[in-house]
């Protein structure tokens, strides 16, 4: 439990601290036309007041993966072994003779590791996105609070592009200019879409048939009822939700399938000196136990993943 709870506070203190940090660039500065309908919905007020707030989204992306993968590799690592001695199982070689560490430690770390880098990715690619286009939220006019009458634009339809035109508070004025792509959905569906696809890879079909689907689908619903809520509260468009969603879905997608590799192993020949030049074909395939192949000199490993 101590392991869960540092791992799932530090990830959300990095996310958080990480925000902060991308709060303090300006955004791209877009003008707007008068009274605009697209940008005049009611200001839906800070995002502790969501439904779904961050201070409960950011610690279910980080903390949800850390339990369900770590628990998962546990339960599959026991099933596995369970009629066999823990202690004297085949370990992987980190530094020679010296270190050791253990199959399922290995496989819970990696496949952590690359989840939280994905994570910051999607993160980065969200911010970066919001920066340089400078889209402005559903809300903003009423954040921004133009003067038309000083703008001359009472009577007349015009395209205001003065960077002084609002007259609202500056922090929501700011926040109103990052809608495209949205942070939050993006952020959802990748670990909806990593978790499902984990899922769907590591839980035998044996454990139900309706178990593993019934899971991925619970997930996927929860992330896109997170971009649907940020449209029916007035924080960001469609077209917002739908880029955050398609930039987390494919940054998940990509590191599952070419970093990962589907969460599978995909056994290799070590190149020791008895077998260099040898035909691949001519060598006898890996058994189910073999998990990693050690090389004749103790500083140097093949891992097989």
């Amino acid at each position: 439990m101590l392991y869960f709870q540092v791992v799932i506070l530090a990830a959300t203190i990095m996310l958080a601290y990480y925000c902060e940090f991308t709060d303090t660039f300006t955004p791209a500065q877009q003008g707007f036309i008068c009274q605009d309908l697209a940008l005049s919905k009611p200001d839906p007020g800070p995002e502790q007041d969501s439904r779904i707030q961050p201070i409960i989204l950011y610690p279910v992306v980080a903390g949800l993966p850390v339990i369900m993968i770590s628990a998962t590799e546990l339960v599959l690592f026991l099933m596995k072994y369970k009629t066999n001695n823990l202690d004297n199982q085949e370990k992987v070689v980190v530094m020679g003779d010296c270190c050791y560490l253990n199959p399922l430690v290995h496989r819970t770390f990696r496949f952590l590791g690359v989840y939280f880098f994905g994570l910051f990715s999607t993160d980065i690619f969200v911010n970066a996105g919001q920066l340089v286009t400078g889209s402005l939220a559903p809300h903003f006019l009423s954040v921004c609070q133009p003067n038309y009458t000083a703008l001359g634009c009472e009577e007349t339809v015009c395209f205001i592009s003065q960077s002084d035109a609002c007259t609202g508070d500056p922090d929501d004025v700011m926040k109103a200019r990052k809608s495209f792509p949205s942070k939050e959905a993006a952020l959802s569906l990748y670990a909806a879409v990593y978790l499902g696809m984990y899922i769907m890879c590591r839980i035998s079909p044996s454990a139900g048939h309706l178990t593993r689907p019934l899971l991925c689908l619970s997930l996927v619903s929860l992330a896109v009822l997170t971009g649907i809520n940020r449209v029916a509260e007035y924080r960001s468009h469609w077209s917002d939700v739908i880029a955050g969603q398609v930039t987390g879905g494919t940054i998940a997608v990509f590191l599952v399938v070419f970093v990962v590799h589907c969460f599978k192993r995909s056994p290799l020949i070590c190149k020791t000196p008895s077998n260099v030049g040898v035909d691949p074909a001519d060598v006898a395939p890996l058994t189910t136990t073999d998990n990693y192949i050690i090389t004749q000199n103790p500083g140097t490993f093949t891992e097989v993943t």
